[in-house]
């Protein structure tokens, strides 16, 4: 077996509780080893200890046969690791080629020849991300290429990459996994944290299974499935809930909730339209750039339309014009982002503090004094609600996992107590047993007669939520179907011809 990493017994401790108890795994020379497990398991704290971000409690890591301290990042890149991590670590304000070559600068640069340097690197990667842009002004998935990119570009042996496809699109998924294999063919071993089963199941030679920071197994990929996988990861049978049954009914239209006619926003949205009614799950399908995310952040006050010619927005009957979420929020309306880490929480404030600070932003007014019990109280029911996972209600947010971390991003707007919610994404970058949970609250929320919007650019999801699913090209919703119309071919068909 030729191996060139080893991790023998390797265990980490945050406090009293374990992360990982003994941990084996070994990846080989020039192989693709997929990583799964539920939020929780302890994929990502295994692979920051490969890539030298955490320190291990006890056990040994081997590379190439000798045993190594990795006790920063810079420690693992100089041994040939790099790690492309699942929310980017890139800095905000420096340019793309800036972060390219951040900490491989010469003495004397060139600004001009920097630029051509990148451009021709994220050419021969076919990511279309110019090297002037600001990283600020990147989407996510614009954001994951340059953070794929910088990887490639340190010509690392080991390259990890946590959860690399969330954000883009299929297209760019077959570049990237293109990618993925041509570094396979270098020598260069890859490991792969996916919550895309299927994936995983499509890119990898191996596949290892963690559940609650122990090791389930190892086994070649060619031996596994879908079945085998969720059972190993959950320790049950999920396959009937996610994504196993097509729709035998649809909840019929409430009263119409809110509209928008005739919206722009800049180049992103023209002329789109739709109507989103009470007691529905309303889906909404479409390629990044769609315009699809937009529109809905002009309808929650997160962006403006076009002040000119902008078209409308109604809340039932009424003209509205949000230029911040706090109306919009006072009116009933939450919007719960696709990018968690960012706009979705305070990163070093306890669960409690975030929730109801949220409830707080409901009443538009500070309160000058704050019981603890009330805010203890307010936590202790949506923790529970949501069954959010934590050693704590104090605990930090930032140190809960990624699906835990989704569910406080959902209490805070449900403690507002909105009759309009709209997903963004709900369940990128969250395991098979916190997605299941998610699709719980979603279907709860619209039987008790609220109008919820899911935005979702993965298609099994949405035909799984939607009792109507509109389809959204090029800035504008084209097509709609029913939840029982609805089927992959015709809603793929509308959102690329």
């Amino acid at each position: 077996m030729n191996a060139i990493l080893e991790l023998r017994r390797v265990t980490k401790v945050y406090g009293r509780a374990p992360a990982l108890e003994n941990i084996d795994f070994t990846l080989l020379r020039g192989e693709i080893h997929a990583l799964l497990g539920e939020n929780g398991a302890g994929k990502s704290t295994l692979t920051k200890i490969i890539a030298g971000v955490v320190p291990s409690t006890s056990g040994v890591v081997l590379l190439e046969g000798r045993e190594v301290q990795l006790k920063t990042p810079s420690e693992a890149l100089n041994l040939g690791i790099a790690m492309v991590f699942q929310e980017t670590s890139l800095v905000q304000s420096m340019t793309v080629a800036q972060n390219l070559f951040l900490g491989r600068e010469k003495f004397f640069n060139r600004v001009r020849g920097i630029n051509i340097a990148a451009q021709q690197f994220m050419q021969s990667l076919s990511f279309a991300v110019a090297p002037t842009a600001m990283v600020a002004s990147l989407g996510a998935a614009q954001k994951q290429m340059v953070e794929i990119a910088r990887a490639v570009l340190l010509k690392a042996r080991i390259i990890v990459f946590d959860e690399p496809t969330a954000t883009l699109t299929p297209e760019e998924k077959r570049h990237f996994f293109h990618l993925v294999h041509t570094l396979k063919e270098r020598g260069v071993s890859v490991i792969f944290i996916s919550h895309a089963l299927e994936e995983a199941l499509a890119i990898s030679d191996r596949i290892t299974v963690l559940r609650d920071g122990k090791h389930v197994l190892t086994d070649l990929t060619r031996n596994m499935d879908r079945h085998k996988i969720i059972q190993a990861m959950v320790g049950r049978d999920l396959s009937t809930e996610l994504y196993g049954a097509r729709k035998q009914s649809v909840r019929p239209a409430g009263p119409l909730v809110a509209s928008v006619q005739n919206l722009r926003v800049g180049n992103m949205v023209k002329n789109n339209s739709l109507s989103v009614f009470a007691g529905q799950i309303t889906g909404i399908f479409g390629l990044v750039g769609s315009g699809r995310t937009e529109t809905l952040k002009v309808v929650s006050g997160v962006i403006k339309r076009n002040y000119k010619h902008g078209g409308k927005v109604l809340l039932g009957e009424r003209p509205v014009r949000y230029r911040v979420p706090a109306p919009a929020i006072r009116d009933g309306i939450a919007y719960i982002t696709e990018d968690r880490k960012a706009e979705g929480f305070f990163e070093t404030m306890s669960i409690n503090n975030n929730i109801f600070v949220s409830k707080l932003a409901k009443a538009g007014m500070a309160k000058f004094w704050l019981r603890k019990r009330e805010i203890d109280a307010v936590g202790a029911k949506w923790i529970k609600y949501l069954n959010i996972r934590a050693v704590s209600r104090n605990m930090r947010v930032i140190e809960l996992s990624g699906g835990n971390q989704q569910k406080v991003v959902i209490a805070k707007s449900l403690v507002q107590d909105p009759d309009l919610i709209i997903f963004d994404e709900p369940t990128r970058g969250v395991d098979v047993g916190a997605i299941a949970e998610i699709h719980q609250i979603i279907n709860r929320l619209a039987d008790e007669g609220k109008a919820v919007v899911v935005i979702s650019s993965y298609l099994p999801e949405v035909l799984l939520l939607s009792d109507r699913l509109l389809v959204a090209r090029q800035g504008r919703i084209v097509e709609e179907f029913s939840g029982l119309e609805a089927n992959e071919e015709r809603v793929m068909y509308a959102a690329v011809h």
